[in-house]
């Protein structure tokens, strides 16, 4: 297939995918590598919209489980993600594409506060629009941003790009030789199962609002330009689902 089937999408990718090898803070050459994928999405007239996690910077739950106030916690990993926009923006415009982060915090030298309406404009420009600060609440995660700001922006898809994980499976294939990966799978089953593929919450609001979510393998280049044209990789959650694996 040579033509898009996704013409706007929400691609979530982890703070820990930025980091690379290192585990800890963010490697400039994956970066990049994200950064010349992006451009080959934009250059297939596809709108994306982009939300990073923190976790190579700043986990929340490592905060709280220490002791630390829950809330002051993930404020910081919402700060941690502005840093992860800030070298992701840097990166795809040295690629020669036009790039706005918009915060959930207002931080106005450095960003713009979330508008709807201005990011849908944004996009519509062509313009790659990356959402920071989480929603700027504590106790939500990145997740329910990337599945918030997609219903907000009309998006057809949240692609869930995972660090060395080929899609969802019915077991932890890193412990189960035997764990069989789905094809394609339903909300409930999702939630149900309790799979790990995002958070209640955010594949709840998925469900609400019809948006698929595609788990796919961000460690290959070009599997995300795969997956806006169609290909059959990773697995598709949405609608019911038959719970169907790959042989």
């Amino acid at each position: 297939m040579s033509e898009p089937v996704y013409k706007r999408v929400v691609l979530k990718l982890s703070g820990e995918a930025l980091a690379g090898d290192h585990k800890f803070g963010i490697d400039p050459d994956v970066v990049d590598a994200i950064a010349r994928q992006i451009r080959e999405i934009r250059d297939l007239g596809v709108d994306i919209a982009v939300v990073v996690g923190g976790g190579n910077i700043w986990r929340g739950r490592a905060g709280y489980s220490k002791g630390m106030d829950r809330a002051t916690a993930d404020y910081m990993g919402m700060l941690a993600t502005v840093m992860n926009a800030l070298a992701l923006q840097d990166a795809i415009e040295h690629h020669g594409v036009a790039t706005r982060v918009q915060t959930a915090i207002e931080m106005r030298a450095i960003a713009e506060p979330y508008i709807r309406r201005r990011a849908i404009r944004h996009l519509d420009k062509g313009r790659v629009v990356i959402f920071a600060a989480g929603t700027g609440n504590p106790y939500f995660t990145t997740d329910t941003t990337a599945a918030l700001r997609a219903a907000e922006i009309e998006a057809d898809a949240i692609l869930m790009a995972k660090q060395g994980t080929d899609g969802v499976y019915d077991s932890d294939p890193r412990t189960n030789p035997e764990a069989s990966r789905f094809d394609r799978i339903g909300y409930l089953d999702v939630l149900n199962l309790g799979l790990d593929v995002m958070d209640s919450t955010a594949a709840s609001l998925c469900m609400d609002n019809g948006i698929p979510i595609v788990v796919f393998d961000m460690n290959v280049y070009g599997n995300i330009r795969r997956v806006i044209l169609g290909e059959n990789i990773g697995t598709v959650v949405g609608g019911e689902g038959n719970g169907q694996r790959r042989d």
